[in-house]
């Protein structure tokens, strides 16, 4: 027909065709109504309505929808589930065998100084309380590895628990005469220093563990077990070389130690300088 402006026809279609993406039955003026209020909400193409479940998702530019209002509640109570469990976790066999060894460590240092020191049967008793603790620390780092168990409690308190219970025997062991004071402060001075340097370097790396110093670890707990009883003869004599196997060992692997660690830094060192010269390029 001549004459009709398109416009026109155009709006009289318009009129019988509903819009795209309404339901049935709702006319085309109200959807452009609810679409509106939408966006004017931030929350593009979504109405709220009283249908049964509560809500009314449409369809908006790019298709998404909204959570009702129940997932909201869903989630945080995944949380809080998930914070309750992870919690829990703390109270694994690991973590408990470590707070074993650090309740140990006073119980040692009675066990050792009961009686001035000397009675044979006291210090039995202690040899018995570092051997359980030297024991569970083989133990828990295998079952938090094997098992998953590694939880940041354990991280912090297993080496502590470790340095305490070798330096508690070996205070106790040149308070008492028995181990000359160097020993002991070679021992732990090595012991604290790699505790140190391992801080100082963990921005460029972990220096891992190496078999020369779990070597020392079993020769060092074999020899302070040994000084901690009271023997005699060649058990004696058998001690101080067992004692200086350990020295020995202390002083290399600390050694390698402070070599990985250099190493590792100038490599870290190297790798940040390139990385920052090739995002500078």
């Amino acid at each position: 027909m001549t004459g009709v402006p398109a416009a026109a026809a155009g709006g009289a279609s318009g009129a019988r065709r509903p819009a795209a993406g309404a339901a049935p039955g709702v006319p085309g003026s109200a959807v452009g109504r609810t679409a509106a209020r939408s966006a004017e909400g931030g929350t593009s193409g979504t109405g709220h309505g009283a249908s049964g479940s509560g809500a009314v998702v449409g369809a908006g530019s790019d298709g998404a929808g909204v959570e009702a209002p129940g997932e909201d509640k869903g989630a945080r109570g995944g949380k809080l589930t998930a914070a309750a469990v992870n919690q829990a976790s703390v109270w694994n066999i690991a973590n408990l065998l470590t707070m074993l060894r650090l309740v140990l460590v006073p119980a040692f240092v009675a066990l050792m100084l009961a009686d001035g020191g000397y009675d044979p049967a006291w210090r039995a008793l202690a040899w018995a309380a570092f051997a359980i603790a030297m024991i569970t620390d083989i133990f828990d780092g295998h079952l938090a590895r094997t098992y998953n168990l590694v939880t940041d409690f354990g991280k912090i308190a297993d080496p502590i628990a470790d340095k305490a219970i070798m330096g508690a025997a070996l205070i106790c062991l040149s308070a008492l005469g028995d181990l000359p004071w160097w020993v002991t402060g070679v021992i732990l001075g090595r012991e604290l220093g790699i505790t140190l340097l391992r801080f100082i370097v963990i921005r460029y790396g972990v220096i891992p563990a190496s078999r020369g110093g779990k070597l020392k670890t079993l020769t060092q707990g074999v020899a302070v077990g040994m000084y901690v009883l009271a023997l005699t003869g060649w058990l004696a004599t058998l001690r101080w070389w067992v004692m200086a196997a350990a020295v020995v060992l202390t002083v290399v692997t600390g050694l390698d130690y402070v070599k990985q660690a250099i190493v590792l830094r100038r490599r870290g060192i190297a790798e940040r300088k390139a990385a920052l010269e090739e995002k500078e390029a």
